[in-house]
């Protein structure tokens, strides 16, 4: 019965005419087989425990098992003694330097009647694989997002000085309907990755139950099987997006076969034919890769009458939960201590934020994007500004200040007259001539500040009447107001004014005398 097995269906015939009477000869010119072939067949019978019409009530596989039981090379002392080793060479082959061609060497020297090298590996792989079966996993629509950095890069030139800048692909897919995306970012670098998942979920349209990042640094701080812990921007942008973040467990490429498998797709379909193109920017790059990515979602699956689009758009999108209304902004965390100005210094921008004077010397936690910050004291948000990217300067909220502070900030001639208008009417008329004055404002302020000071020790018919007269003497001095008033001088002042006009008389020259060239004297006599 040498060469390939007969069908079942067709032994069966055989056994059929066997049990008929006929020979061995007219059942082979029957079947239109070997008369050797029936006679091997025929043969086997004598030693089967079973009846002709018992075998003939067997399916064709347990028909098959008993007509051919296997290869007897498996039944020898030499796959016995192997079998019981292999787990041995398997735990050997991982440490450094030890061969499959050093353990065989080791195996025949302690057995020499074993199997030759090639046998001895066909074998030992053999084990291997057996011993680590692969699970179908059965995915959920919208349920999970697989996530990963391609290993080889891409690039752009800079226009302005000819360099190359290598960039960072990052792919994704959702492994229900295969839907992918890839994106070239900078690095991998937390900013880098948040934003690229950012950009997948807009380009999907919505959001999964589930991200499933790499061990990639980017995503999680410490890798762990169990329990690994997943980076804080991460977190933050899951909650954002109302999901959860589950990892794929360390150095189980498996777990995540759909993203592994669209790398290889992706270097296919998408750095293949970017090959011998050149791009000037980023941004033109990405157009590139979103364009030929589209036509890998949209192109047919091979053993399947659909495409990825066509999957995702039918059974999985209505599924995906909405985005949110705001984009998610990365946050980051810090410490810092209050300063004596009641300002934080965020080292970053070089820039100070104010904080509520009360906080003084305190710690507080700001957290900030890329464009808030917030600061927190014993769990609550003392203070919110709009970030500043402008090094040494200064965001202050009047508010945050203390009283004497916000009168310093507040101080303008404006402010100083509608404060004295407020006060009285003689005050306010003193202050609009003060700052008439052909004087820098900033001289006048503390002028301003004394006469409020005075007005509020002063009795109010005594400070009227000495503003009174400092603005008929045109004297706008808070010295010469403070020494009327010290020396007891608006008691006894009338309403009268003081520059009185001088006596006519003829001893006046008059403009003419100024315009002569040669002054002219009169004449006296001597008598």
């Amino acid at each position: 019965m040498a060469g390939k097995p007969k069908r079942m269906s067709q032994v069966k015939q055989l056994l059929r005419l066997y049990k008929q009477g006929e020979g061995k000869k007219k059942i082979a010119h029957t079947l239109n087989i070997s008369k050797n072939t029936v006679k091997s067949y025929l043969s086997k019978l004598e030693h089967l425990k079973l009846s002709v019409d018992q075998l003939l009530q067997l399916d064709d596989i347990e028909l098959e098992a008993k007509f051919h039981a296997g290869n007897p090379a498996y039944k020898d002392d030499r796959y016995e003694h192997l079998k019981e080793n292999l787990d041995y060479f398997i735990n050997e082959l991982k440490r450094t330097g030890v061969t499959r061609q050093l353990l065989w060497a080791e195996y025949i020297a302690a057995y020499p009647q074993g199997y030759s090298r090639s046998q001895f590996c066909h074998h030992l792989l053999q084990h291997r694989i057996a011993s680590k079966p692969s699970m179908v996993l059965i995915h959920k629509p919208a349920e999970k997002l697989y996530m990963d950095f391609a290993g080889k890069k891409l690039s752009y030139t800079d226009p302005a000085t000819g360099e190359i800048i290598p960039c960072q692909v990052f792919v994704a897919c959702l492994p229900y309907s295969g839907y992918s995306f890839a994106v070239a970012v900078r690095s991998q670098r937390i900013e880098d990755f948040i934003h690229a998942l950012k950009c997948c979920l807009e380009y999907i349209g919505g959001v999964p139950e589930i991200l499933v990042p790499d061990n990639l640094k980017s995503a999680i701080i410490k890798a762990n099987n169990y329990e690994p812990d997943v980076n804080r921007a991460l977190e933050d942008l899951a909650n954002h997006y109302d999901t959860i973040v589950v990892p794929a467990r360390a150095a189980k490429p498996k777990d995540k076969a759909q993203a592994e498998d669209l790398v290889k797709l992706v270097y296919q379909r998408v750095y293949a034919k970017l090959r011998n193109h050149i791009f000037f920017s980023l941004p033109a790059l990405n157009d590139a890769i979103i364009e030929y990515t589209k036509l890998h979602n949209q192109t047919r699956m091979q053993k399947k009458p659909y495409c990825r689009q066509e999957r995702f758009l039918a059974d999985e999108k209505h599924l995906l939960k909405p985005l949110p209304s705001a984009p998610y902004e990365i946050k980051y965390y810090r410490q810092l201590k209050v300063a004596q100005n009641n300002h934080i210094y965020l080292g970053c921008d070089k820039h100070y934020y104010s904080v509520p004077f009360a906080y003084t010397g305190q710690k507080v936690k700001v957290v900030y994007t890329r464009s808030l910050v917030l600061i927190y004291a014993k769990h609550k948000q003392i203070a919110a500004h709009v970030r500043n990217y402008t090094p040494g300067s200064y965001t202050t909220q009047k508010d945050h200040l203390c009283s004497t502070h916000q009168h310093y900030l507040q101080r303008s001639p404006d402010y100083y007259i509608q404060k004295a208008k407020s006060q009285d009417q003689n005050l306010y008329e003193l202050f609009k001539r003060l700052f008439d004055q052909d004087r820098h404002p900033e001289q006048l302020y503390r002028s301003c500040d004394g006469l409020l000071s005075l007005q509020r020790k002063t009795p109010s018919d005594e400070f009227k009447r000495a503003c009174q007269i400092a603005i008929e003497n045109q004297v706008y001095s808070y010295k010469f107001i403070c020494r009327l008033i010290e020396n007891k001088m608006t008691g006894d002042y009338q309403d009268k004014p003081i520059n009185k006009a001088l006596p006519k008389h003829e001893n006046i020259r008059g403009k003419d005398y100024y315009k002569q060239t040669f002054l002219k004297f009169n004449s006296y006599d001597k008598n």
